[in-house]
């Protein structure tokens, strides 16, 4: 039985990693027009218990993309330069849609492994009251 609560621990862990990066990834998509927001990159990370890994997986530290903002050309924009061009994101839509996208794919595959080790756990214990 701790075998099926493992797989239960494994898959809540990706899922509650996967709603984080979700999380992250409509707060670019949100911040996209917003001039001189950086893009956040979440990696993950193995979650560790006494120094040994336990294949759980957690969000590791939030990182701000460094690569260079887009200008755009707006002369009556508050903070346009004598040029007429101010710092806009980094944020490219097509890419958060399809981090997105991947995101909630991982979250579902994960969701349908703890359905699965529930419904296992349901039927051992129905054979164990018999």
């Amino acid at each position: 039985m701790s075998d099926l609560t493992q797989i239960l621990s494994l898959s809540a862990s990706g899922m509650k990693a996967q709603a984080n990066r979700l999380r992250h990834v409509s707060e670019n998509i949100a911040n996209a027009d917003t001039p001189g927001y950086h893009r956040k990159i979440v990696a993950f990370e193995q979650e560790l218990l006494n120094g040994r890994a336990t294949g759980a997986v957690k969000t590791g530290p939030v990182e701000l993309d460094q690569s260079p903002l887009s200008p755009v050309f707006d002369p009556g924009h508050p903070l346009a330069d004598e040029r007429g061009f101010y710092d806009g994101s980094n944020v490219d839509l097509m890419f958060e849609v399809a981090d997105a996208r991947e995101a909630q794919r991982s979250y579902e595959a994960n969701l349908k492994v703890f359905d699965q080790a529930r419904q296992m756990s349901s039927s051992l214990l129905d054979l164990l009251r018999r």
